[in-house]
């Protein structure tokens, strides 16, 4: 039997395989709560056995950071485990910024890194225009108290334009005149939608030829570095010839666009299931796998929206200070809470986690007490879901369990001898979240870089 080797930028190439091999296997990452987990250090450690790591949705308004020996690698677009030299791949289900994706790949080539990148034929593709537009719709929307505390990346848009179907796709870009026909009826849409906002509208951002100039630049770029696949097609065959694939998901699950606190959300599907839409693979694969959660020990997010947990005053700017809580991409100060019980049972539903892994342990040590809003107080009873409104949710108040602190540790030491060593009431802690998503625990973040991470189980090996 013969099939496709992953690899090879050059050209397809094919290599024998044993008649009834085993399949490979697939690792799905989730984030459990409002984006921010560390999603993209556990990737880059659980790389260390995976071949391929897949982008299913988002674009670069994703934030990931890695720290690898010190060296810290900050990245919205291209997948983390490249930093690893594992295939990366951007999904159907992602909206590709080209600029950004070759400023990324091009830094890390400065760097020592050269990643291998290929990109789906039928994501789509963010324009100048979408960025305006989604600042004067942010602007718009901040005057009602519906705004969404967007990074003005241009996603929402773009995510607008594909589901009204004008939008313009990878592989419409290595056509190009099939290209020019799409971006004038686009951008002229655009336009005339910005011009009934602000009047007259008379930037390079609605040029069409400058627009087509600069793309047809990216499209020659993507073919030469033979960068356009199927993305279905190449994961599907990879796992066939035994490959193991990590499933790399952006923002959290309260930040999906259906199980989030709407309209406070992303504008993609950020749980588990749209792994299989947004990237062309079956659901049984990602079934077949780990689904792993992402937890933080407390809460954080960017943007808008209520947050029933939510911490201010000088507690408030100490755990932010302490966890290092600004915006990967946007910078902005996040809003800090304690962990919401509620929520993570939620993402625990939708996704299915089959482990989960808890970050930021140490960022909690030495603050004395830790508080957890086990249920919430909702119009004179006590409820341990979401409700199924945002607004509903906005009327909730945190019902607190009390645990006993952690003091301060040598993290590294405690990383290095194993789950055994970290104190006991940050086990307490750890064991009580686990017991309350019905999931356990595969790994505890105990400092920022990779070697900081207690690693009960490997997810491959399950």
């Amino acid at each position: 039997m013969w099939g496709f080797v992953y690899g090879e930028r050059s050209e397809y190439v094919y290599a024998e395989c044993t008649e009834g091999e085993v399949e490979g296997m697939s690792v799905t990452i989730v984030g459990s709560q409002l984006g921010d987990e560390g999603k993209g250090r556990i990737v880059d450690i659980f790389c260390d056995e995976a071949d391929i790591v897949v982008r299913y949705q988002g674009g670069d308004n994703a934030g990931h950071t890695v720290v690898i020996e010190g060296e810290k690698y900050q990245l919205s677009l291209v997948p983390s485990g490249a930093i690893s030299g594992k295939v990366g791949v951007l999904g159907n289900g992602c909206v590709i910024n080209p600029k950004t994706l070759f400023d990324e790949i091009d830094g890390l080539r400065e760097r020592g890194i050269d990643p291998e990148i290929y990109i789906s034929q039928r994501a789509h593709v963010i324009f100048p225009f979408h960025k305006v537009a989604d600042n004067l719709e942010e602007v718009a929307k901040k005057k009602k108290k519906m705004d969404a505390g967007t990074t003005g990346r241009g996603i929402g848009p773009t995510y607008e334009d594909k589901s009204a179907r004008r939008g313009i796709r990878v592989g419409d870009l290595l056509d190009k005149n099939l290209f020019w026909e799409k971006l004038e009826y686009l951008t002229q849409k655009r336009s005339k939608m910005a011009s009934d906002v602000i009047g007259s509208v008379i930037d390079e951002s609605f040029d069409l030829e400058t627009i087509y100039r600069e793309y047809c630049a990216y499209a020659e770029r993507i073919e030469k570095e033979n960068m356009a696949i199927v993305s279905g097609e190449f994961i599907t065959e990879q796992i066939k010839l035994g490959a193991k694939v990590i499933f790399e998901g952006a923002q959290g699950t309260s930040l999906d666009i259906d199980h989030g606190i709407y309209p406070h959300v992303t504008s993609s599907n950020s749980s588990s299931g749209y792994a299989a839409t947004g990237s062309g693979v079956s659901p049984q694969i990602i079934g077949k796998g780990e689904i792993i959660g992402i937890v933080k020990a407390y809460l954080s997010r960017v943007g808008t929206g209520p947050l029933p947990t939510e911490l201010e005053g000088d507690f408030a700017d100490d755990l932010r200070e302490r966890g290092g809580e600004y915006g990967t991409v946007t910078g902005r100060p996040r809003r800090v809470g304690w962990l919401d019980m509620p929520m993570l049972r939620h993402a625990a539903r939708v996704n299915g986690f089959t482990g989960i892994v808890i970050n930021h342990i140490d960022v909690l040590a030495g603050m004395g007490d830790i508080k957890v809003a086990e249920s919430y107080e909702f119009r004179g009873e006590s409820i341990r879901v979401l409700p199924p409104t945002t607004e509903l949710w906005g009327e909730c108040r945190a019902e607190y369990r009390n645990f006993s602190g952690w003091p301060e540790c040598d993290w590294s030491k405690i990383a290095e001898s194993g789950y055994d060593s970290l104190p006991e009431q940050a086990q307490k802690y750890i064991n009580y979240v686990a017991s309350e998503v019905d999931a356990d625990v595969i790994a505890i973040g105990v400092g920022p870089s990779r070697s900081e991470t207690i690693l009960k189980r490997r997810p491959f090996n399950w």
